[in-house]
């Protein structure tokens, strides 16, 4: 399956994000692009899914962005890194089940390289370690294009989710790769290209 892999070695701003993330899938739908998979870092940003609720908001100063991702209120900043995609299941299996598997198999064998064991939680989605979330998954499916996609913590600063109750979790409860190695982070873009270009071809 064609597919396309960008990474942005810049910050992104979420919205410029956003817009090429809908812009793609409206062009796969009409069969002019190939699927898309994109690395890439947010500044800070604070985005709600369907699923969120203003009670998650503890700071009423801050700025949500609303989006149609699936999921709840979440934290974007510099450190944690986005993966993004635009996947036609029209022309893979039309398993939303196993679309999801695949990015949370993909996470935890990511995160085995770094010495850190994930697991998944079958009343959370996402990807946790030691009872604190490090990987957060948000999709949304139109027509069977699939997008948006899931994010990592790897080196980012914590204290901005002390604003916000993310993913509805205690905002105590999460972690970074950074806070469970004392290694040195080595070669993350190129391992997660490597990983999720593999993975992606079977779904």
């Amino acid at each position: 399956m064609t597919l396309e892999v960008k990474v942005s070695k810049k910050l992104v701003p979420y919205e410029r994000a956003y817009r090429e993330l809908v812009k793609r899938v409206d062009s796969i739908k009409k069969h002019k692009s190939k699927d898309l998979l994109w690395i890439l870092e947010h500044p800070l940003t604070y985005t709600a899914g369907i699923r969120s609720n203003e009670k998650e908001v503890l700071d009423k100063t801050i700025s949500l962005i609303r989006t149609n991702r699936g999921g709840k209120i979440t934290l974007h900043n510099p450190g944690q890194k986005i993966i993004y995609f635009a996947l036609n299941l029209n022309k893979r299996k039309k398993d939303i089940r196993n679309l999801v598997s695949n990015i949370e198999n993909s996470i935890i064998e990511f995160l085995k390289i770094y010495k850190i064991k994930g697991y998944k939680d079958k009343k959370n989605i996402g990807i946790w370690v030691d009872k604190k979330k490090i990987a957060a998954i948000g999709i949304r499916v139109t027509q069977w294009i699939a997008y948006h996609g899931c994010s990592i913590n790897i080196n980012n600063s914590l204290d901005p989710y002390k604003k916000i109750i993310p993913c509805g979790l205690d905002n105590k409860k999460i972690t970074t790769v950074k806070k469970q190695i004392k290694i040195d982070i080595k070669n993350v873009e190129k391992n997660l290209k490597k990983i999720f270009v593999k993975n992606l071809k079977n779904i």
